[in-house]
């Protein structure tokens, strides 16, 4: 057995993809697919919590041939890939919204915008310099002024520049707007700001109820600051080593990097349950 005979059963797993499950490539090597697929014939429930749009995750759900809900937008949203739907949104108001962009562009003017609408990219420009991998997929579905794009509920905004001049808009969306928003950020060039309710962590035990599953049996899986509220949560909370400092301090069990399978590494010491042989 992989695990000491007073550790929890893991019944669910949730995994952050970019810099998790996916090597630095964006694919998922052939044994993180063998352990997630082992996992899955076992009976554990295996759930994709990103901040990526379900368009962002669609081509990674059928190469692991899950069915399970997927957590979208850092929580903002709940997708149901096999009917195609919302099962659950945490939208921004769009008024509100302009004025967080208002602030950031008064603090820098060129600063990219990028609203996601349940799974559309709106936009009034696009840098090639400053692209989300999700961008880097799928064009926006509107490119137009901040005027004509703030005209439904707002399931997560972006701000997307160069590090140094990410950081005092970070400082001053902050200090204005408070415990109004959620500010996650997973990347030095991006911040992403939703809901004040929304986290990985509440998604994460909600997914986990909707399918019958206690806390102490869910392993979570992650690498930066949006993964750290439900790694806290999880029984049992992995960070690859590839993980920010602050998220492997409070992760309890380290694993090694992205591009060295963690993942896999994780399913197979910590979850699967491996039958003794059979006697001849």
């Amino acid at each position: 057995m992989p695990t000491t005979p007073n550790s929890p059963i893991i019944k669910m797993i949730a995994t952050d993809l970019d810099g998790t499950l996916l090597r630095d490539d964006k694919t998922i090597s052939p044994e993180n697919i063998a352990a997630i697929q082992q996992a899955v014939s076992q009976g554990i429930i295996v759930v994709i919590a990103s901040a990526r749009p379900p368009r962002g995750v669609r081509s990674y759900y059928e190469t692991l041939n899950l069915d399970t809900i997927q957590i979208n937008y850092n929580g903002a949203a709940h997708y149901d890939m096999i009917r195609q739907q919302f099962t659950k949104h945490l939208p921004l108001n769009p008024q509100f919204t302009r004025a967080i962009v208002d602030l950031a562009r008064e603090v820098d003017p060129d600063v990219c915008v990028s609203l996601e609408v349940q799974d559309k990219w709106y936009t009034d420009r696009v840098d090639e310099n400053l692209l989300v991998e999700t961008a880097k997929q799928f064009g926006p579905d509107l490119v137009a002024h901040l005027d004509e794009i703030f005209h439904e509920p707002v399931t997560k905004l972006m701000l997307l520049a160069p590090p140094d001049r990410l950081k005092p808009i970070h400082t001053q969306v902050r200090e204005t707007f408070g415990n109004q928003i959620a500010i996650h950020q997973s990347d030095d060039h991006l911040i992403q700001i939703v809901d004040p309710a929304v986290d990985k962590e509440h998604a994460v035990r909600e997914v986990a109820e909707y399918y019958n599953i206690a806390r102490e049996n869910v392993m979570c899986i992650g690498d930066a600051q949006n993964d750290e509220g439900m790694i806290r949560w999880a029984g049992l909370g992995i960070a690859v080593e590839n993980a920010w400092p602050d998220t492997k301090a409070i992760a309890d069990q380290i694993v090694p990097s992205n591009q060295n399978h963690g993942v896999a590494h994780a399913i197979q010491k910590y979850a699967l349950q491996h039958q003794a042989p059979p006697c001849i």
